[in-house]
C-alpha cells in the first residue's frame, strides 16, 4: 500500500472519473494533492475535493504544468480523453489529447525530477487476438484510435525510464466502472448509460447484438491498483500492467443486470471495437500484490441504489 505520509503528489485529469476517486483516496492517506485539469469533460462538483489543489491547465503545455509537479514524487497521469467512439468520430482532437498531452506530461515530469508517472493506459491496446484472456506479452492490435493512442503512451513511457531515468508503470484499464461516473451523453460508457436509461424509464440500448464480452473492473480496484504502483520497488521500468477484474461477461448479461430482466432492452449498430476482452491478471498480482475485490454484481447493485433504483 502506498503510505509516504505527506507527499506532494499530482493527478492529472484528477476532476475526472477515475482521478477524481483518487484524488480522494490520496488525500485519505495524507498527502498532499495537486490537481491538473482543464475541465475538458465537465466540472462537476462532486468529483471536486476541497482538500486538494486544482490548477486549471492543460497537460499540453509543459511550461504550464512543470510547476505544478516541482516537488512531487508522483505524477498520476490520468487525463486523457476516453471514449473509444469519440476516438473514432474526432481522431485528430483525440490524438492531440492523449498523445501529446502525455509526452508533455512526461516532459514536466524529468524537468521538475518527480520520481515516477503511473501512466492510465487501457486494455484497448489490444485490440483483436485471437485468445484470451489477454496477457501482456501479447503483440497490442488497437483497432481504433483511443487503444492505439493510449498504446502509443505506454511506448513514450517506456522510451522515458529508458532515456531519462524517469520511473514510469502503465496500468491497462479494463472497462472501469463505479462511483462518479458520467452517465450522460452520446459516449458514455455502458454501464452509466444503462443506469441513466433506467432511471430514466428509457429502453437500454445495447450496441451489437449482445454477445460481445467485457471485463468490467471497479473503480476502487483502480485506485488501489495505482496506489500500489506508486510506490512498489518491482517496477519503474516502463512496465505494462493489466488491471481488470479478470472475469468477462456480455454486454447482454450486464444489460439485464442493471435493468432486471430481457423486457425493454433494444438493439442498435455495432461499434468499432474488439468483440471480447478478459484481463489476465497474475502481473499485478506478481509485481504490485494486487488483488480485485469488488465483483460486478456488488458494484452494480451499489451504483443502483445510488441511482436510486434499488
Amino acid at each position: 500500500m502506498y503510505n509516504r505520509l505527506m507527499e506532494k503528489v499530482v493527478v492529472t485529469g484528477g476532476a475526472g472519473f477515475i482521478g477524481s476517486n483518487l484524488v480522494d483516496a490520496l488525500l485519505e492517506k495524507g498527502h498532499e494533492v495537486h490537481v491538473v485539469d482543464n475541465y475538458a469533460g465537465g466540472k462537476r462538483e462532486d468529483r471536486l475535493n476541497p482538500k486538494a489543489t486544482y490548477h486549471e491547465l492543460d497537460v499540453r503545455s509543459t511550461d504550464a504544468t512543470k510547476p505544478v509537479f516541482d516537488g512531487a514524487s508522483v505524477v498520476f497521469h490520468t487525463a486523457a480523453i476516453p471514449r473509444v467512439q469519440y476516438s473514432v468520430d474526432y481522431p485528430v482532437e483525440t490524438t492531440d489529447q492523449n498523445i501529446t498531452g502525455t509526452v508533455s506530461v512526461l516532459a514536466a515530469a524529468v524537468q521538475a525530477k518527480v520520481r515516477r508517472v503511473v501512466y492510465s493506459a487501457s486494455g484497448s491496446a489490444y485490440g483483436e487476438q485471437t485468445q484470451l484472456p489477454l496477457v501482456e506479452t501479447m503483440i497490442a492490435n488497437p483497432v481504433n484510435p483511443y487503444g492505439l493512442q493510449k498504446h502509443v503512451g505506454e511506448l513514450f513511457c517506456k522510451v522515458w525510464s529508458g532515456i531519462y531515468g524517469l520511473e514510469t508503470v502503465s496500468l491497462r484499464y479494463f472497462n472501469v466502472y463505479g462511483p462518479k461516473l458520467d452517465p450522460t451523453g452520446a459516449y458514455a460508457l455502458a454501464v452509466g448509460a444503462f443506469l441513466l436509461a433506467k432511471k430514466e424509464g428509457r429502453p437500454l440500448t445495447i450496441f451489437g447484438d449482445g454477445t460481445i464480452t467485457r471485463d468490467y473492473t471497479n473503480v476502487r480496484d483502480v485506485v488501489n491498483a495505482n496506489m500500489l504502483a506508486a510506490n512498489a520497488a518491482t517496477v519503474g521500468k516502463g512496465e505494462v500492467i493489466n488491471i481488470g477484474a479478470g472475469r468477462n461477461v456480455t454486454i447482454q448479461y450486464l444489460a439485464e443486470l442493471i435493468n432486471g430482466g430481457k423486457e425493454g432492452i433494444v438493439y442498435g449498430p455495432p461499434r468499432v471495437e474488439a468483440h471480447d476482452s478478459q484481463a489476465d491478471n497474475r502481473k499485478a498480482k506478481e509485481l504490485l500484490g494486487w488483488i480485485p475485490t469488488v465483483s460486478l454484481e456488488e458494484g452494480v447493485a451499489e451504483l443502483k441504489k445510488q441511482f436510486g433504483l434499488a
